[in-house]
């Protein structure tokens, strides 16, 4: 009984010994000689199922018409036998959207409204953004520390903190008030001016950083020797210091004008009823209206007009990254 139970024993320990074996020797050939492929492959893995597949999806319905139903939309694919696979595309959505003013008056409200915030944010977060990078103390990281803060608190309830600051008996109106500038408040709230004021003070961190990190790597030596040469302050950061750190004010750009555009909750907060972008339209006739198919021609719309900008802030980007070498 004992040598049977070893015998067993030690087949156990063999085939636990060669299964382990065998794994490691595939891990080894194939995974650690595939390791650069694997590496790069998750993130076009996550790329595929969380963007290209729904944008596809999103695609297919807005060639469909709106029913009532469920889901609320025709057909685009069907088989009419098992060999024959029937496509009904509708480009009735994307005429539509051309033919109404509402559509376009609502794409020209948010690039404007988009337009002016990143301006805003690039002629506030610059000056930051240099101050930060001529700083040589300890004081750099808590001043980061400040500028990156504000995203740590929820959304909502940044965008709800400007409501009461923008009310008409809000802080803002009850200092100035108090400092004689003005005698009744201003109606800021439910304003153009109150959208400008949430979207420039939520995507401004994302104008200051990229800026910092290109300015923080600048050479300081050309500065000097500029100063040295007797270039006044103004033309040395039009000839250098701009020019260098285009890279960044192109990248601080883009991450501020892009999601801006599509803005849904600022818009609906503080804009009011009357402000229209494009996010809140798209929100109304998903949900409000149940018209799928106008609502993905209007997002397919909307990503085709940003691919616009994006081709262009990557075009100056290269040739600000070429002149910069």
């Amino acid at each position: 009984m004992k040598k049977n139970e070893q015998k067993s024993a030690s087949l156990v320990y063999n085939v636990a010994a060669v299964s382990t074996s065998s794994v490691s020797s595939f891990f080894e050939r194939y995974v650690l000689s595939h390791q650069k492929t694997l590496i790069i492959a998750i993130p076009f893995l996550w790329l595929i199922v969380f963007y290209l597949i729904p944008f596809l999806f999103v695609l297919k319905i807005s060639f469909a018409l709106p029913i009532i139903g469920k889901p609320p939309i025709t057909s685009v694919f069907s088989l009419l036998d098992e060999a024959t696979l029937n496509i009904k595309l509708s480009f009735a959505n994307f005429i539509f959207l051309l033919e109404d003013k509402i559509y376009l008056s609502t794409y020209i409200n948010s690039i404007r409204i988009a337009f002016v915030s990143t301006v805003l944010c690039l002629f506030i977060g610059y000056p930051i953004a240099y101050s930060l990078s001529r700083i040589k103390s300890q004081k750099k990281i808590i001043l980061l520390i400040m500028i990156i803060m504000p995203l740590w608190i929820p959304f909502l309830i940044r965008v709800y903190a400007w409501i009461m600051i923008l009310k008409p008996t809000g802080f803002l109106n009850s200092a100035l008030i108090w400092l004689g500038l003005i005698n009744e408040p201003l109606h800021i709230l439910y304003t153009n001016v109150a959208v400008y004021i949430g979207i420039t003070y939520t995507y401004m961190p994302f104008m200051i950083l990229p800026l910092y990190a290109i300015l923080e790597k600048m050479d300081r030596s050309l500065i000097e020797a500029a100063a040295d040469l007797g270039c006044r302050p103004f033309r040395i950061f039009l000839s250098i210091i701009l020019p260098l750190s285009m890279p960044g004010v192109i990248a601080g750009s883009m991450l501020v004008f892009i999601p801006a555009v599509g803005e849904y909750v600022i818009p609906e907060l503080l804009g009011g009823p009357d402000n229209l972008m494009i996010g809140k339209l798209i929100w109304n006739e998903f949900f409000a209206n149940q018209d799928w198919p106008i609502a993905s021609a209007f997002a397919i719309s909307l990503l085709l007009i940003l691919i616009v900008p994006m081709i262009v802030f990557k075009i100056a980007q290269n040739k600000a990254e070429e002149g910069a070498k």
